[in-house]
């Protein structure tokens, strides 16, 4: 099996995972962690929402001035968790890898399709920082409502998408006493793809 078919692969089985995740009734099935750090090596971990798969990678959208923009400009790397535990007894992705900014066009068509409200209040919200109350942000909701009344609502120009590239892709599958299964797949430093069973 080539480089190509072997990532092909990976991509495949995420695909299956993701359609068996909504057949069996997953809540979310694009809820995933998001796990980043400082160039301190300080780690911050909390759940985000896939928005975009493909070869290019895995796509989520916030705000880039919030805590996890910021970590993921200044240290691009993250990974990723997805669990579904109505698959298959219960099954893990992970996926580690380097993170870039979608292209403008990209996330301009992604916030078009947002429903109004969101589109406010990613204009309202200054994402992470300290609110003295939460009638603050309702004035500040307001007035942009007033804002754009009776037309479109533009992409704030700090507000993007950030795609992960992956360079591991693991497949973890529930066993009974804890005896999983575990398929790894690794991008070296060639852009070579290799895959490898791991201890449970």
């Amino acid at each position: 099996m080539t480089d190509a078919d072997l990532y092909a692969e990976a991509l495949s089985t995420f695909d299956a995972l993701f359609d068996q995740a909504q057949a069996a009734g997953e809540p979310d099935r694009t809820a995933m962690t998001l796990a980043t750090a400082t160039l301190d090596a300080r780690p911050s971990a909390r759940i985000v929402l896939l928005k975009a798969h493909d070869a290019r990678g895995f796509v989520f959208y916030t705000h880039l001035d919030g805590r996890k923009g910021l970590e993921l400009q200044a240290n691009p790397h993250a990974a990723l968790l997805f669990y579904w535990p109505r698959v298959r007894g219960g099954v893990q992705v992970r996926i580690e890898g380097t993170v870039a900014l979608v292209d403008d066009a990209e996330a301009d068509a992604y916030f078009a399709e947002r429903p109004r409200g969101s589109q406010l209040g990613a204009w309202a919200s200054k994402q992470s920082e300290a609110l003295d109350t939460r009638e603050v942000f309702e004035r500040q909701l307001a007035d942009r409502t007033r804002e754009f009344d009776g037309r479109a609502v533009p992409r704030p120009p700090r507000w993007s998408g950030l795609r992960v590239r992956p360079q591991r892709i693991e497949f973890w599958y529930a066993g009974a006493y804890r005896l999983h299964e575990r398929q790894l797949y690794v991008c070296d430093r060639a852009g070579e793809w290799s895959k490898r069973m791991l201890y449970p």
